[in-house]
């Protein structure tokens, strides 16, 4: 009877195992997917700034176009300058973001 016992005990633990291993490939799975969803949103962000950013530009190209080549070079620094500003604040930023969107995503509620 207490070898029964013992190979119940050790079926018990193994099934446990087994359960653990599956619950932590699941959370992995979810971990990446959310990863994945958050990278499509921030490239989706990106891609419409962007859209916006050159909308902006020709029409203020466009409004300008009567004038002079100054005012069409003064537009380009002008968006230069803005580009140049936003990519020195992504840089200085970017680190904290990403250390903060993977301890939410690897963060794990029980």
């Amino acid at each position: 009877m207490d070898a029964n016992r013992g190979q119940n005990g050790i079926q018990q633990l193994l099934a446990a195992e087994q359960e653990a291993q599956h619950i932590v490939n699941a959370a992995r799975n979810a971990k990446l997917a959310r990863l994945k969803q958050a990278k499509e949103e921030a490239e989706k962000e990106i891609a419409e700034f962007r859209a916006r950013t050159e909308k902006e530009f020709q029409r203020k190209v466009s409004e300008s176009s009567g004038d002079s080549g100054a005012n069409v070079k003064r537009l380009e620094q002008e968006t230069e300058a803005k580009i140049h500003n936003l990519k020195g604040e992504a840089a200085r930023i970017s680190h904290d973001v990403v250390h903060m969107l993977l301890k939410h995503v690897t963060t794990v509620r029980t």
